[in-house]
């Protein structure tokens, strides 16, 4: 379902999303946000509504995310992560250390967005200012002091931490899977690569 620029969906709507996905409970979500279980029924309602598919299956346990709901808390979570280094950012507490820190999106939003706060509240004052982008920025020029991006740590004058491997693999829907069957990867030429920013991984998966 398309929807123009000036229907977009009300924050509260997709704060209510975000946080019944983290807790898995529209009853938690509705204590973590101060509301009401119904109020988040009715959000989630709205949101399910707007975009015309389902985003949660409810079980006796809660609810589970469905596979579009996680493509859209992946979204979501790394809309978040930039309003949240973006709002206030140029206002420090006196004797506040700042630290730029550049990162790209899915690891900004999976993996140190639920860090930050543990960062930033401990006792040498510190500040960090998030950038979130894919580009691989000229760390120097733009006055980046760490930075979490993919390769193989060779920066010249930089001192890189391996922190976790990347897998990259393939996936297709369950038809294609059996129309492209096995053999040598090069097959995969033969249909459209999809990527979700450039096409550098599937480069780098061609190579291995």
């Amino acid at each position: 379902m398309l929807h123009s620029s000036d229907q977009l969906l009300p924050l509260e709507t997709l704060r209510a999303f975000d946080a019944a996905a983290r807790t898995g409970s529209f009853s938690a979500a509705a204590e973590r946000l101060n509301l009401t279980h119904g109020a988040i029924s009715r959000q989630i309602a709205k949101l399910e509504d707007w975009l015309g598919l389902k985003v949660f299956e409810r079980n006796a346990r809660g609810v589970t995310l469905t596979n579009e709901g996680n493509r859209l808390h992946l979204r979501t979570t790394e809309a978040f992560a930039l309003i949240s280094v973006n709002s206030d950012r140029w206002v420090e507490p006196r004797g506040t250390a700042v630290v730029r820190l550049a990162s790209i999106p899915s690891v900004s939003g999976l993996w140190l967005m639920p860090r930050m706060a543990a960062l930033e509240n401990n006792p040498t004052r510190l500040r960090i200012v998030l950038d979130v982008d894919n580009r691989q920025a000229d760390l120097a020029d733009e006055g980046i002091d760490l930075s979490v991006r993919c390769g193989r740590g060779r920066i010249p004058g930089r001192v890189s931490v391996q922190l976790f491997e990347e897998h990259i693999f393939p996936i297709a829907s369950p038809e294609l899977a059996e129309e492209i069957g096995h053999g040598d990867p090069d097959r995969l030429l033969k249909f459209p690569l999809i990527n979700d920013s450039d096409a550098s991984a599937w480069r780098a998966w061609f190579a291995a």
